[in-house]
């Protein structure tokens, strides 16, 4: 009588001695036939000595007999996790694909220990130091090379492999036992392991290439994720993963004479502007011929861009794109980070929020906030030790203004 194991590195043919060992091979085929060994892994491989299989938590330490199984989805008590070894002093390790059936020690609640779901397939000939101690009750008959694979896997220093190797299915190929009273068969097999492997899972490539394309889109998302994280950390994003605003265009290649007002008149036919700001020099104030320009509602800024694409402005043609820029204090626009900010004035460049719209947002956005920097403003809280600056060769430890500062010499 035999049945295959369809594992992940190949199929497994075994024959049962039924005539030797009717007991344990009538567990074996019940408990394949309830799809109990469905997804199981092989949790312990040792190299040419053996491959242990046939406990649902790939701990060692679970797993029971098919009469246990029926009693417990019943809800029955009373009824003993294993059952007696049939330990045939004929049939012995001396083979490679030797099946033999685990023999668990007595454990507390047990009367004894005995054989349950647990079994292993060895992985050399000879191995008598297993004989008399577990049961044999079957042979390999195809899928040698399979074993082979099984014996080359890397494992970890407790045997369990890196790579799962688990049986996908069992096919019964031949049952000569009725079925005991009570079996019920669930109507489809499990679909996902019990285990609740880490490991690598048993259908993933570890070596498996991607095409360069997608390799070179996710080295620059890495590094836009690196970029965005620095930024945070200096202060210049509210956070790292936010997004550009999409109702705030980018104009440039901009006549150094156009001012504010020039292109607040010419967009603002598209909808209503929040906000228009050339960007100019810190130090000058010249124009750097580029502009943010802020609608009320995305569907204006759309409208802008496909209009005014190219389009002659104080004899530039201008170049209109969405922008990509997080750079914005609240309510202005600047490449200088110390410009904007809730108390932001219409004092220098025009286009700040009017009537309140727009205060105290980044972009129009209001679900973004700045980052919360370490006693900004300068105030302290309470008692509360300050940070800690190096001057000149101390370190400088300072508390609230009311307490007095001391310096310690490094």
């Amino acid at each position: 009588m035999a049945l295959l194991l369809e594992t992940s590195l190949g199929d497994i043919v075994i024959d049962l001695e039924v005539d030797a060992c009717p007991k344990t091979s009538e567990n074996f085929l019940k408990l394949s036939k309830v799809y109990y060994y469905n997804l199981n892994a092989f949790f312990n491989v040792s190299k040419d000595f053996l491959a242990q299989a046939g406990d649902p938590s790939a701990t060692g330490t679970g797993g029971e007999s098919i009469w246990s199984y029926i009693a417990s989805q019943r809800g029955e008590s009373g009824v003993s996790r294993y059952f007696t070894p049939e330990i045939d002093p004929r049939l012995k390790h001396t083979h490679k694909g030797t099946v033999s059936m685990a023999v668990a020690p007595s454990i507390e609640g047990q009367p004894a220990g005995g054989c349950g779901s647990q079994f292993f397939i060895t992985l050399a000939d000879n191995i008598e130091y297993l004989d008399g101690k577990h049961a044999v009750f079957g042979h390999v008959v195809e899928g040698m090379d399979t074993l082979d694979k099984i014996n080359e896997v890397f494992v970890d220093q407790e045997g369990r492999p890196f790579k799962d190797i688990r049986i996908r299915h069992v096919v019964i190929l031949d049952d000569p036992f009725p079925d005991p009273p009570g079996l019920e068969v669930p109507a489809e097999p499990p679909l996902r392991p019990s285990d609740n492997s880490t490991r690598i899972a048993e259908d993933e490539d570890v070596l498996e290439e991607l095409p360069e394309e997608e390799v070179e889109e996710a080295r620059r998302k890495k590094a836009a994720e690196a970029a965005a994280l620095t930024l945070e950390m200096v202060g210049d994003l509210p956070f790292a993963n936010v997004r550009p605003p999409e109702n705030v265009l980018f104009v440039c290649k901009l006549n150094p004479v156009t001012r504010d007002e020039d292109l607040e008149l010419i967009f603002s036919r598209f909808g209503t502007i929040m906000s228009c700001q050339v960007i100019r020099d810190k130090k000058t104030g010249d124009s750097l011929q580029y502009a943010f320009i802020e609608f009320d509602k995305r569907e204006d800024a759309e409208q802008a861009y496909f209009k005014m694409q190219n389009v002659l402005v104080d004899d530039r043609r201008i170049w209109v794109d969405f922008s990509q820029s997080v750079a914005r204090s609240n309510t202005s626009w600047s490449n200088n980070p110390r410009i904007g900010g809730p108390k932001a004035t219409r004092g220098g460049a025009r286009g700040g929020a009017r009537g309140g719209i727009g205060r105290g947002t980044f972009g129009g956005r209001e679900d973004l906030e700045p980052t919360k920097r370490y006693r900004e403003d300068g105030r302290f809280d309470g008692d509360r030790y300050g940070m800690v600056f190096d001057v000149l060769g101390r370190w400088l430890f300072t508390k609230a203004p009311s307490k007095k500062s001391w310096s310690q010499q490094i």
